[in-house]
């Protein structure tokens, strides 16, 4: 066991014997001494805390205190009635700080009694509640506050996880102290009924059984009752001080001694202002005029000696920041911040600020991060950190967004208005603006808000700007998806893996495929839109395949063949027939004896007139699906689909290429024509 927590478990358990055992007046004065150091301990502790976390287990040790406390005020207890004594400190404090006089020693218990109940405890119990509450209604607020910060680049994913803990921590802590302060607030109540019994049972032991007169058994047993009042409501006083310091406290950057001196007496405007009052008041009232003259001569020379400070500290500042500049001129320029390239960027005019601005209203970080969420639910893959700028080099309502730095799409928005689309069914026209849309380039129509419900009614599609940024943002990540998955990012998929299949992970990497083979089957898979959320199932087929093959684009029609249920789901609906485009094999014969292999894996090399050819027999068949409202999908074998998708992705973008591996038994397929050369 931890000395520390034998110290605590020692501390506990010589409350509670306390309670049973009689303790001798000796020892009781060494115990009433610990609880005064602790008391101070306390209160210094709390003053000179940055901040209230830093005291997390006050609560606790609130508790710990007010019990021994009792344990004191009973051992004490049963000396005075028992013994007639409870030791050198019980009785000094009855004499020497009641001033050896029943009176005076009973008044200023009352007074200290009044102090911490009416004033310290019922000031601190307000506190606590109403900040608990407070840092409970003030969470939800902070943590969008935060995932803002994080979407904007602004802090780290380490920094917002230790952010938020702060802010549970917080939250637990002021609930933790609402509760705690009845401990303080009960202990002065049984100050005061100890007190009252000790006097009534103090004066029937000294008269029933001392023998004493009841005017003596007044003055030795109230003598002894108020000293140990004394000496148990002075730590109980001081530890109800570091609760109101506790719970009060406010500044996080400075000591609490520096920062209350500072904020009393750190402007000089008030100081001379307080010496000329008191100075004032010396002159024209009949108050002592010495006194007075001098303290407001102290405040006036005072508030000159700070003003001097204070602008001898401006000096100085101003002269550091001169001397820095000129060193930064001096010094070659340091580029380095330069090079970094952020992953994804939306830079948008000074029109769009409202949008992205919280305290306007604004809500396109919180649709960032739906984003990031949406596209780890549909991919599997963490979206990086997508960084919010306005940029004034930009038409006002115009936004760019970039990926690793290049700009590869742009749009147009008016603030004020609805986007309007015709889904196809919708026969009456509606005015307003014709524009297209950013993501998919639909012609659409700009119309006002009186505009919006009428549009509705008629089986419009109305989208609001910030949907609309958002939709564009979703389809250019969902495009680039597999660019933007870096050897660190499978790094920490292999580690979140690592955690329930450790031995999968051993056995794969490092020793079949190195992280960078296992990137470029999580691209390909990615390029054509299939999730690697399944990663056991991805990791496993490439551990049974990665024996006989490390090409990257073998191994990903593995993995595929593997997928194919989630494929099937992806591609094909479950209760319908799909309309399909399948290709002539002897034209897959054609491209399986035109792929050369080489030691940097295969491609194929078919002549440009036959490419042509079937190029155009491609975009007749994909144009018939479009026309019967159909997903451009070709089913081809096994062995020539990522010959045939490489050769056709350059010309046709959206085109589905799927294996018959890779169909579920389940799908119903029709085929409606056939690619050929």
């Amino acid at each position: 066991m931890k000395r520390a927590d034998l110290g605590v478990a020692l501390y506990l358990v010589s409350a509670f014997l306390m309670f049973i055992i009689n303790i001798p007046n000796g020892l009781l004065d060494v115990l009433l001494a610990l609880n005064i150091s602790i008391a101070f301990a306390i209160m210094f502790g709390c003053m000179f805390s940055k901040e209230v976390l830093d005291m997390s287990y006050y609560p606790t040790i609130l508790l710990f205190t007010t019990i021994f406390r009792i344990a004191l005020n009973v051992s004490s207890t049963k000396n005075i009635l028992g013994l007639g004594d409870a030791g050198q400190v019980v009785e000094v404090f009855g004499r020497f700080v009641g001033g050896d006089d029943i009176i005076i020693g009973t008044i200023v218990f009352i007074i200290l009694i009044i102090i911490q109940f009416l004033v310290i405890n019922k000031g601190s119990e307000r506190v606590a509640e109403v900040t608990a509450r407070f840092t409970l209604d003030a969470m939800p607020g902070k943590q969008m506050a935060i995932d803002a910060d994080l979407n904007t680049g602004a802090i780290t994913d380490a920094e917002a996880k230790r952010r938020r803990d702060k802010i549970q921590e917080e939250a637990s802590f002021f609930g933790s102290m609402d509760g705690a302060v009845k401990y303080v607030k009960g202990d002065a109540v049984m100050g005061l009924l100890v007190t009252v019994i000790n006097v009534v049972g103090g004066i029937a032991m000294g008269m029933l059984r001392g023998g004493m007169d009841i005017t003596t058994a007044l003055d030795h047993y109230v003598i002894l009752t108020i000293g140990d009042g004394l000496v148990s409501q002075i730590p109980s006083l001081l530890i109800s001080l570091s609760t109101g310091i506790l719970v009060t406290k406010g500044s996080k950057d400075a000591d609490f001694g520096t920062a209350l001196i500072g904020q009393l007496f750190g402007v000089p405007k008030v100081l001379y202002m307080v010496g000329a009052v008191i100075m004032a008041m010396g002159i024209l009232t009949p108050l002592p005029d010495v006194i007075f003259l001098a303290m407001g001569l102290v405040f006036i020379v005072c508030g000159r000696v700070i003003a001097g400070t204070i602008e001898t500290a401006k000096i100085e500042a101003e002269v550091d920041v001169e001397e820095a500049s000129a060193e930064e001129i001096r010094q070659p320029e340091n580029v380095t911040s330069l090079l970094q390239v952020d992953p994804v960027e939306l830079e948008f005019g000074y029109g769009i600020i409202p949008l992205a601005d919280v305290n306007q209203g604004g809500d396109l970080l919180d649709r960032v991060v739906m984003i990031r969420r949406q596209i780890a639910l549909e991919l599997g893959t963490v979206v990086p950190i997508i960084r919010l700028r306005d940029n004034i080099q930009l038409n006002p309502n115009q936004y760019i967004i970039k990926i690793k730095g290049i700009q590869v799409s742009e749009g147009e928005i008016l603030f004020d208005h609805y986007m309007a689309m015709n889904p196809g069914y919708v026969e009456e026209e509606i005015t307003g603006i014709p524009t297209f849309e950013p993501s998919f380039h639909l012609p659409a129509i700009w119309i006002t808000e009186g505009q919006r419900e009428r549009a509705e009614s008629m089986g419009y599609t109305v989208v609001d700007p910030p949907s609309i940024i958002a939709t564009h943002l979703t389809e250019l990540i969902r495009q680039y998806i597999a660019e933007l998955l870096t050897r660190q990012d499978v790094q920490n998929l292999v580690n979140n893996l690592k955690e329930s299949h450790p031995s999968l992970v051993e056995e794969l990497v490092p020793k079949l495929l190195g992280l960078g083979e296992v990137q470029k089957v999580l691209q390909n898979l990615l390029k054509e839109g299939i999730s690697i959320r399944d990663l056991l199932t991805i990791f496993e087929t490439l551990a049974d395949y990665a024996a006989t093959t490390r090409d990257s684009d073998i191994l990903t029609e593995y993995v595929r063949q593997s997928l194919k249920r989630a494929i099937s789901n992806k591609f094909f609906p479950s209760n319908e027939t799909t309309s399909v485009v399948t290709l002539d094999p002897k034209m897959e014969q054609e491209i399986m004896s035109n792929v050369k292999q080489t030691e940097q894996g295969a491609y194929l090399t078919l002549d440009p007139e036959t490419t042509k050819t079937l190029m155009s027999s491609v975009g007749n068949e994909v144009k018939k699906l479009e026309n019967l409202g159909k997903n451009p999908i070709v089913i081809t074998s096994p062995i020539v689909r990522m010959y045939f998708k490489r050769l056709t992705e350059d010309y046709f973008k959206d085109l589905i290429v799927v294996s018959y591996n890779e169909i579920d038994s389940n799908v119903e397929l029709q085929s409606v024509g056939m690619v050929t050369a």
